[in-house]
């Protein structure tokens, strides 16, 4: 039986920026997929409207999403205003009873955005109560929780991400471009005004760009977890691209084995 992977990030692209390599290679092995966003991405724009906003990302959620095969949820929570509130875990716990899956991909609680923290919390909190019968008693509760794993961050403070696996997603590299690119309003409008980048206006030349773009985030990445590629036999060439990844103390600790089912590619 193939594994089932649930992404649970914080707003719509962050999944496909973050863990995209992941994604594409189990969709690729035909393994479901589901991605969620916890919240509506309302407030990642500089000229749109919060209402106009909402339904913009919601569609390029599916469309990255339907790009690899993949299913897509976005929820209602508002963006920049979320907490790991008991609300938003017992949604996750129902996501999470509802899915099966076998390897739950979400934040850490440590990162520069609140709405990251808030997931990372929540997705820790619900870890052991999916088991637990009579906590959110409408749905079926799971007689063992999923791994989980925390995404690829490079934030230091105050600890490093663990890498206790690193995969090298050269491979899936320009299908994660290309469902990234579906985040027009975030990679092509958002990301160039808030960080004062200059965009080519010709879509090719936009996709090319935001190629380059990905690969300079993941040479850095790559430049960061160093020490620990070495320890894992990965090459250091520059044109390698990889994902890290930590386990979760507060869910299933896997063995070997699982971790080489639920990380196809890992060594």
């Amino acid at each position: 039986m193939s594994a089932r992977l649930l992404v649970i990030g914080a707003h719509p692209d962050d999944a496909e920026i973050l863990c995209g390599g992941l994604i594409a290679r189990y969709c690729r092995l035909g393994s479901p997929v589901k991605i969620v966003s916890v919240t509506d991405g309302r407030s990642g724009h500089h000229r749109l409207t919060s209402e106009q906003l909402i339904d913009v990302r919601r569609a390029e959620a599916l469309a990255a999403a339907e790009r690899v095969g993949a299913l897509s949820a976005v929820w209602s929570f508002p963006d920049a205003r979320l907490t790991a509130s008991l609300e938003v875990r017992q949604a996750i716990i129902g996501e999470i009873r509802d899915f099966r899956p076998d390897l739950v991909i979400t934040h850490r609680p440590y990162d520069y955005h609140p709405d990251h923290r808030a997931v990372g919390l929540a997705v820790q909190d619900a870890s052991y109560l999916v088991t637990v019968p009579l906590v959110c008693a409408d749905k079926p509760a799971l007689r063992s929780d999923p791994v989980v794993a925390y995404m690829t961050d490079t934030f230091t403070r105050p600890c490093k991400l663990r890498a206790d696996v690193i995969l090298e997603i050269s491979d899936e590299f320009n299908t994660l471009v290309d469902m990234a690119a579906c985040h027009a309003s975030q990679v092509f409008e958002w990301l160039p005004y808030h960080d004062q980048i200059e965009v080519p206006s010709g879509s090719q030349q936009r996709r090319q760009w935001l190629a380059e773009y990905l690969s300079a985030l993941f040479r850095k990445r790559r430049e960061f977890f160093a020490q620990e590629l070495v320890a894992h036999g990965l090459p250091l060439a520059q044109e390698v691209k990889i994902e890290a990844y930590e386990i979760s103390q507060y869910a299933t600790q896997p063995t070997l084995e699982k971790l080489q089912r639920l990380f196809p590619g890992l060594k």
